[in-house]
């Protein structure tokens, strides 16, 4: 028996001319079908018309053609599984909270607002003490820096004793600013200064013994 040729052309919309041209090259071999001492060439076309078109699109705009694939997948679901923090405030302690507070702030879209020692600010300030080993010491940040329920995180570079983040924390909460969470990149446990914290979760980075 003659064997039979037959082409099969399934597309799910009309290709362009130039598409058509394209599309023809990219049959799907012969396959020999063993129920029937035939070969039947499927000539399919790969039905992904609007796709193939987006993708030269965005070859021919330098783009890879994968990003409008990912970006039109992406499904964003807001405050899922909980609200976020919403944190507003970044509050640095002097001095080395000085230079990681700044860019946190930057990048959440907070604003930033310095805690220093006495003296040190100028215009009107509110305070607050704190016990050291060898006496006590103050902590001062501006009037009207905060606001009354907004929500902040404390930055610092080292938590020892804790007097210096509890102060900050105090000082915060007396003009109504929820403390969020604190943040230092070293903790030296053995001196126990987050027990001075209270409800406020400690953030850390690196954990060393105290010398």
């Amino acid at each position: 028996m003659q064997s039979i040729v037959s082409s099969y052309h399934l597309c799910l919309a009309p290709p362009s001319p130039v598409l058509r041209q394209r599309l023809l090259c990219h049959r799907v071999p012969s396959i020999r079908l063993p129920s029937h001492r035939s070969t039947t060439s499927l000539g399919l076309f790969t039905c992904a018309a609007v796709s193939r078109e987006s993708e030269m699109a965005a070859k021919e705009d330098g783009q890879d053609p994968r990003i409008p694939k990912i970006a039109s997948s992406i499904r964003v679901i807001p405050d899922f599984p909980k609200p976020g923090k919403g944190i507003s405030v970044v509050a640095g302690v002097e001095a080395r909270g000085f230079i990681f507070g700044p860019p946190i702030a930057l990048a959440i879209g907070a604003k930033f607002v310095p805690m220093r020692k006495p003296k040190k600010l100028p215009g009107k300030v509110i305070s607050e003490e704190y016990s050291l080993e060898y006496g006590t010491d103050k902590i001062e940040m501006h009037v009207g820096a905060v606001e009354p329920g907004e929500r902040a995180i404390i930055i610092d570079d080292l938590i020892a004793t804790g007097g210096t983040l509890a102060a900050a924390i105090r000082l915060l909460e007396r003009v109504g600013v929820k403390i969020v969470e604190c943040a230092c990149v070293i903790e030296l446990p053995e001196l126990k200064g987050r027990e001075k914290l209270g409800e406020a979760p400690l953030f850390i980075l690196v954990t060393s013994d105290a010398a």
